[in-house]
């Protein structure tokens, strides 16, 4: 049986075998000839998958280039040790150890695609929401636990901890002191022992 005809999308779902071949496609493509030179054409036709199957699933360039970065990243979790300074030193020293790899010049590649790519912005600022939720659960869990100082802005603080790891991978220095990188972010949000709040000096 024809490849094409064997890798049909099964209905509404998708078809696996498709989805990694045409995943499969536009990494290999990737390593070849960069963002810049990514057509969503030639991945169809190196995945000998329908391009109507490829614009259903990722309606964009930038979505599919999202895509295969995501698809790299599926076994990352975040980190939940029970205290916030060492969740966050532990969510720093997983993702900078992910991004000292190949993944992590892609990322790179993608926010420097979308500051001039409409489509590439787009597909970021999505992905970039869904990492806002994951940071999001981690402060909430923080907070449960009364460590956070009453008052604090967690979409600020969801700013900052994101802001330092992408500004890190931009600039090139992922070998931090985790632990020293948490306790500076984080030790102003938290609740003093006597019931107070930390300061910065």
């Amino acid at each position: 049986m024809p490849a094409e005809i064997s890798r049909r999308s099964i209905g509404a779902r998708r078809n696996p075998e498709t989805e990694k071949a045409i995943l499969d496609a536009a990494e290999s493509i990737l390593h070849e000839v960069g963002i810049a030179g990514l057509k969503m054409e030639a991945v169809a036709r190196r995945a000998q998958a329908g391009k109507a199957t490829l614009y259903r699933w990722w309606p964009t360039r930038g979505r599919l280039i999202l895509a295969v970065y995501e698809r790299s990243k599926a076994d990352f979790a975040l980190p939940d040790t029970g205290a916030l300074q060492t969740d966050i030193a532990l969510f720093y020293k997983l993702l900078f150890a992910f991004w000292s790899r190949p993944d992590g010049r892609l990322f790179r590649l993608i926010i420097a695609g979308a500051q001039s790519d409409p489509d590439m912005a787009e597909a970021l600022e999505e992905y970039r929401q869904e990492r806002r939720d994951g940071l999001r659960s981690m402060l909430a869990r923080a907070a449960d636990r009364g460590e956070l100082s009453p008052g604090l802005d967690l979409e600020i603080a969801i700013d900052a901890l994101m802001g330092l790891a992408w500004m890190r991978l931009l600039a090139g220095k992922l070998t931090a002191d985790t632990d020293t990188l948490a306790a500076t972010l984080c030790g102003p949000w938290l609740r003093a022992a006597d019931g107070g709040t930390f300061a910065l000096s």
